[in-house]
């Protein structure tokens, strides 16, 4: 003889089971699914902004590079503003790695547009006196006119930084532009784009070292020397720049990266990156919170339709599965969309920032399968709650 007949329930038809509360209640589900994908949305969206974020900063700082050095005198030991020496560009020059290196010296004067402003007139603009390599060290491009050369480092001529230009109303050298430094005019060839590793240059005004010494009597001690470096012997040069540029007294120099802060800034925007994804995390909890309470409703609600399910010989296990499967799929479709939107959102701002969209793969992926889990987790109690149903109950009239 058989055995007593077992009940089977294949797996397309635990999916079609799965959803009928779906089909049946559009537009709940649509409201709950809408919760997980904000949740999944902040999520993917704050890990693509700072991903894309981190992208461009990269970017930029392969494009001008991480090879730039910086020293400029320090303090004594007695406290006092030390000096580096006239020579100290020259030394540095001399260090095998060392790719280039040009000093800046800065001026105590004024820049005007005319000479009918007060000499007195603060436009936050520095005079610099430069060596002839400055642009090429610093990578520096120019955005209307020249740069100097061995020629114009000798006459009364100036290149303007980017801010600098701005303040003095320039936009471009058409025309012959001139400007009045101190008591003298200077021809304006040259207008900078900005440079990021170094924000005081584009804030200054720079003449040749030579016309300097001319005009003002600028003795060429160096207030700051940038050199640029063999990117595989940064640190290496960075050992010895202070014992080079000052050998009596190294201390009294201060050797710095100018990439350095905008790798401090990524870091930042790392540690923000963690916060921003606890929020997300939260709005995710709230999501699946809401989906445990719409299932346990909907169990309620189907009291006789899992009455029946069960008289006809479904198992404990089907009804646990239907409801599980139910919770799952509600939750992907809320994953989906949620991803659809952070990546929306993430490509339309980092577009507006100017950035690279760098969306991760398995940011992409994590948002998906974390909105699959909250499903499963929030659909477990309801579905073990309906399975746990007794027939006769579940298909009697309520009172």
């Amino acid at each position: 003889m058989r055995g007593p007949w077992k009940s089977r329930l294949r797996p397309a038809d635990v999916l079609g089971t799965g959803t009928v509360g779906l089909r049946t209640r559009r537009a709940r589900a649509a409201f709950t699914a809408l919760g997980i994908a904000i949740g999944i949305a902040s999520m993917v969206a704050v890990m693509g902004i700072s991903s894309s974020s981190k992208a461009d900063l990269l970017a930029e700082l392969d494009l001008l590079g991480t090879n730039l050095l910086q020293i400029r005198p320090g303090q004594s030991v007695f406290g006092d503003e030390a000096t580096m020496s006239a020579d100290a560009p020259a030394m540095i020059r001399r260090i095998g790695p060392v790719e280039s290196a040009s000093s800046i010296s800065a001026i105590a004067t004024t820049v005007q547009r005319n000479d009918a402003l007060s000499s007195r007139n603060k436009n936050g603009i520095e005079i610099l006196a430069t060596e002839v390599n400055l642009t090429q060290t610093l990578a520096a491009t120019v955005a209307s006119g020249r740069a100097h050369d061995s020629a114009s480092v000798r006459l009364p001529t100036v290149v303007l930084g980017a801010i600098a230009a701005e303040r003095l109303g320039i936009e471009n050298v058409d025309g012959g532009q001139r400007v009045i430094i101190g008591d003298r005019w200077f021809d304006v060839i040259g207008i900078l784009k900005p440079l990021p590793l170094n924000p005081d240059i584009d804030r200054s005004a720079m003449i040749g070292l030579e016309a300097a010494r001319q005009s003002f009597g600028v003795t060429g001690l160096p207030s700051t020397i940038y050199i640029r470096t063999d990117p595989t012997s940064v640190d290496a040069v960075r050992d010895v720049l202070a014992r080079t540029a000052s050998p009596g007294a190294p201390n009294e120099v201060d050797v710095s990266r100018p990439s350095d802060a905008l790798a401090a800034r990524a870091e930042v925007d790392k540690n923000l990156q963690t916060l921003l994804l606890g929020l997300g995390g939260v709005a995710l909890l709230v999501g699946g919170v809401g989906i445990a309470n719409v299932m346990v409703i909907s169990v309620l609600e189907r009291r006789g339709e899992i009455g029946v399910r069960r008289a006809l010989g479904a198992t404990r296990a089907h009804i646990r599965n239907q409801f599980v499967v139910e919770s799952t799929l509600l939750s992907l479709l809320g994953g989906v969309l949620g991803v659809s939107i952070g990546f929306a959102v993430t490509t339309v701002y980092a577009r507006r920032q100017g950035w690279l969209v760098d969306l991760p793969l398995q940011g992409l992926i994590l948002g998906v399968l974390a909105a699959l889990v909250i499903g499963a987790v929030a659909g477990l109690y309801p579905a073990v709650r309906a399975a746990r149903l007794d027939p006769a109950e579940a298909v009697r009239p309520a009172a």
